[in-house]
């Protein structure tokens, strides 16, 4: 058994920032968005998206982006086009937008990732003279090999070079903070993102088991695609355009081979979410003082989708083999942005 130190992990948490002069930010680095959270000098929270994502033309087309303010780098003989503006752009010249990272971490196969990396935090974070960053980083899979101590290198060097004091965050730790105040920071939280879905169990701000696996929202296009014989872009549209999983009948009849697709798929990966949990808290129960009742709670892109939370409820009550009480299932606040806010409390109270 693990004897945690509540009392140190209520002050830390409560912990009053004595320097306002500091600006404070959370950044959550997804595989689809970038999303950061800053408080005003007024108290308000501001929050700020930019798309992971970028095209490259040729150096010819410099002036025609500069007159359309477009947000580009140069390199070499050509100009990045970043963020949405670059999807806007893919659709002009008939292509496909890239993205610098894939699964969760940062791409080996674009070479051009560091230098598209650093235009898009900064573009959703500025630059300081004074500031602490808590940015998030997601938990090695237990399905793959990843390795994401380079990604977590990489993203503190480009978040130092802009004046902030940097610190990783684990991705689902992050939402515990920003949904679970009223719970002594204590939750059970699944962050559904693009490229990964990332777990944790937290109990007052300790973390006794966070982990992730291999599938998200990009995993479900690409099987889906492979399976009706169709395009993961078509896939994504016709999954954004208001797709309910719980009734996948609905709809344009010429797309419904798609949407059965995408609710069986969705399941699978629902069920694979709860079987690994199940799994990775039989490794910790004997080792970790669990609490006797937490709350559930759900977020990230992935979950947006119309019947996802009752979905997971349903195939939750089926199932259900924790050896914990969860007192309730919710979907978080603001899904896309509950990471990014969670590491502003953390970057405000924790140093």
């Amino acid at each position: 058994m693990v004897d945690v130190n509540t009392n140190q992990a209520e002050a830390n948490i409560k912990k009053t920032v004595e320097n306002s002069a500091t600006e404070f930010c959370g950044l959550d680095v997804g595989t689809m968005n970038f999303v950061s959270a800053k408080k005003d000098s007024n108290g308000t929270i501001a929050t700020k998206f930019i798309r992971d994502a970028f095209i490259d033309l040729p150096v010819e087309a410099r002036q025609m982006l500069k007159l359309s303010s477009v947000s580009f780098v140069e390199k070499d003989d050509r100009v990045l086009v970043v963020g949405d503006d670059a999807f806007k752009v893919a659709n002009l010249f008939n292509r496909e937008a890239r993205r610098p990272l894939s699964k969760g971490i940062i791409s080996s196969s674009e070479i051009d990732a560091l230098e598209v990396l650093t235009l898009l935090v900064e573009s959703v974070i500025g630059k300081t003279t004074k500031g602490f960053r808590a940015f998030s980083v997601p938990a090695e899979p237990i399905d793959a090999d990843m390795d994401v101590i380079y990604h977590e290198g990489i993203f503190n060097s480009i978040i130092t070079s802009l004046g902030y004091n940097a610190k990783a965050v684990n991705e689902a730790e992050a939402i515990c903070y920003s949904e679970c105040a009223d719970n002594d920071f204590t939750g059970l939280t699944i962050s559904y993102g693009a490229g990964q879905t990332n777990i944790a169990l937290v109990y007052r701000t300790m973390v006794p088991m966070k982990f992730s696996i291999a599938r998200g929202g990009d995993w479900i296009d690409e099987r889906v695609s492979k399976a009706v014989g169709t395009t993961a872009s078509r896939v994504a549209a016709i999954k954004e355009t208001g797709f309910d999983i719980m009734n996948p009948t609905t709809g344009d009849p010429k797309d419904f081979r798609v949407r059965e697709a995408l609710a069986l798929y969705y399941k699978n990966l629902i069920r694979y979410t709860l079987e690994s949990i199940v799994f990775q808290f039989n490794q910790v129960q004997d080792k970790a003082r669990l609490p006797i009742s937490l709350p559930l709670v759900i977020s990230g892109g992935t979950s947006l989708a119309q019947g996802f939370v009752p979905l997971f409820k349903q195939l939750f009550s089926e199932g259900n083999k924790l050896p914990v009480e969860i007192s309730e299932i919710r979907h978080a606040k603001k899904p896309l942005e509950a990471v990014a806010l969670g590491l502003l409390t953390y970057a405000q109270n924790i140093q």
